[in-house]
């Protein structure tokens, strides 16, 4: 995978920025601030500004040379342009990825390291992810909040480190889904985030630079979906 600038400066939300290949309503763009998605986690939202205007972003393509800019009218650019990313968007993605890092911590090292088998963030402020948990006690996971909340509130600092392939696999409890890992960067490395204290997981999306950032974190609902899913639903106080 490209390592994502997005991850490298993640509070740079606006880049003056060059197209290199266009078609009509849809650009490459030199350096691009926008996280296109990936891991349950949706797309950036934003805008491409330049001379004669400005145009949003109506979704991303990998075509496995690059990632295309899909516009929303379908236009020709070229030259130079602003690549502006609609940070409360970006926002709500980050408290919620984060979150669910929490979640997920708390799952794995009070229920005998259950792994991930799903996740989704959603628009409205709402999240699922789902454990390979045949016989967890529903109470018992909903009984998980407050300690989540603690976790908020003691502002721990959120940090990515890169380590190799083969160590990621060999280091017991970095990779936690059933079926999906962080693909490697182009030098064979893997993305890590790490809450300080609590949690080291391999992960490929963006996160809050500290707990501290989140609003409050409701559980919502548990579901039992088949015959090893358990589906915690989550929102933000205020989403």
């Amino acid at each position: 995978m490209t390592r994502y600038f997005c991850l490298d400066e993640p509070e740079v939300f606006a880049l003056e920025t060059v197209v290199t290949a266009a078609e009509p309503g849809r650009i490459r763009l030199d350096r691009s601030p926008f996280y296109p998605g990936g891991g349950g986690q949706l797309p950036d939202k934003g805008t491409l500004q330049w001379s004669g205007g400005d145009v949003a972003i109506a979704g991303f393509e990998d075509t496995g040379d690059g990632i295309w800019h899909l516009l929303a009218e379908p236009i020709l650019l070229s030259g130079a342009v602003v690549a502006e990313v609609d940070r409360p968007f970006r926002q709500l993605m980050r408290e919620l990825h984060t979150d669910l890092h929490i979640v997920n911590a708390l799952v794995y090292q009070g229920f005998d390291g259950a792994l991930v088998t799903g996740v989704q963030m959603n628009e409205d402020g709402t999240a699922r992810i789902d454990f390979d948990l045949p016989e967890a006690d529903n109470e018992r996971l909903r009984g998980l909040e407050g300690a989540i909340n603690d976790v908020i509130r003691q502002d721990l600092s959120v940090r990515e480190t890169h380590v190799g392939e083969g160590e990621a696999f060999d280091e017991p409890g970095l990779i936690r889904s059933r079926s999906v890992t962080p693909p490697p960067t182009a030098d064979g490395r893997i993305r890590v985030v790490e809450i300080a204290g609590l949690d080291r997981q391999a992960c490929g999306g963006t996160h809050l630079a500290s707990t501290g950032a989140s609003r409050p974190l409701r559980i919502l609902k548990i579901d039992n979906k088949g015959r090893h899913n358990r589906r915690l639903r989550i929102g933000l106080d205020g989403g």
